[in-house]
């Protein structure tokens, strides 16, 4: 577990840097093809990072609390949400077919990251990060239909 934690968090930094706001996945892949591919693999085989989330949004890069990772493999998706601040915390992630409808989530406590969640056609599928010190302290509350993209 401790070099996929590595992957993960080589993935993360360098998501941030290189894609100063929500995309670029290619960008961080080109860079880094070896930890990009590693953090993959928590999602499974032939899965592609399509987006790194630095939350909360609107935080420093260098400061966030958390990173959300939305990966794609053909038409299904999975996220992870990656625990940042490096102790246990209150995590859950949630990944629901377009209307809301048959959602998947894992949700507990932490010190790595929540997930992976999947969903088996994710165009515009609803995603739903939350991480605070308990379910009703929260520090981190993002939900978003355009982690995937729509179409």
């Amino acid at each position: 577990m401790s070099r996929l934690r590595t992957a993960v968090r080589a993935a993360a930094s360098v998501s941030v840097l290189t894609a100063a706001v929500l995309t670029a996945p290619q960008a961080v892949a080109a860079e880094q093809p070896a930890p990009a591919a590693a953090a993959a693999t928590v999602c499974g085989t032939g899965y592609t990072l399509s987006k790194a989330i630095p939350l909360p949004v609107g935080t420093d890069p260098s400061e966030r609390l958390g990173t959300l990772f939305a990966y794609e493999n053909g038409g299904k998706g999975c996220v992870i949400l990656d625990n940042n601040v490096g102790r246990s915390q209150y995590m859950l992630v949630q990944v629901c077919k377009v209307g809301g409808t048959s959602c998947a989530k894992d949700a507990g406590n932490f010190s790595e990251y929540a997930g992976p969640v999947y969903v088996s056609s994710f165009a515009c599928a609803p995603v739903t990060a939350k991480m605070g010190s308990s379910s009703s302290s929260l520090y981190i509350n993002y939900k978003s239909d355009y982690v995937f993209p729509c179409g």
